[in-house]
């Protein structure tokens, strides 16, 4: 799986379900959600920075990545970054970006609405869109139930 800055990287020693513990990957079911998470999955984001467009299909209250990924992406002055929540991101195919995923903090994003995403995957995350919002997959709605 490519994730914007950086390759994500099964270590030997690590096991299938450690590794997909990572970069809102982990099935576990988050719920209640907290209060710190302020966006849900299926909203629809413009990345503050760098200008691309994709959908939430994903988050951890806090980041969840191999160290070595953590250390690279926040130089000393951003270590406070890894302590906010983190989206994984569904990146639309229309901003010709290069990569199709995205791994990054809150404060990196801002919600949009009726914009709808082009990506592959689409269709296993999500059913429809209602023009300010995603219907995700039974699935995933399982995980997510309260976004």
């Amino acid at each position: 799986r490519n994730w914007y800055y950086g390759e994500k990287k099964i270590e030997s020693g690590e096991n299938e379900e450690t590794a997909h513990s990572y970069f809102a990957e982990s099935t576990y079911v988050r719920s209640p959600k907290p209060e710190s998470v302020r966006f849900s999955v299926g909203q629809v984001i413009i990345h503050k920075r760098l200008g691309y467009s994709g959908v939430i299909v994903g988050w951890d209250v806090k980041a969840k990545a191999p160290e070595e990924w953590l250390q690279n992406k926040y130089p000393p002055a951003k270590q406070y970054l890894k302590d906010i929540p983190h989206y994984r991101i569904l990146i639309n195919k229309a901003n010709g970006f290069g990569k199709s995923t995205a791994y990054i903090p809150e404060e990196e994003i801002t919600i949009i609405m009726g914009l709808q995403v082009h990506h592959s995957d689409m269709i296993a995350y999500f059913s429809g869109y209602d023009g300010s919002k995603y219907t995700m997959q039974p699935w995933l709605k399982r995980i997510y139930p309260h976004d």
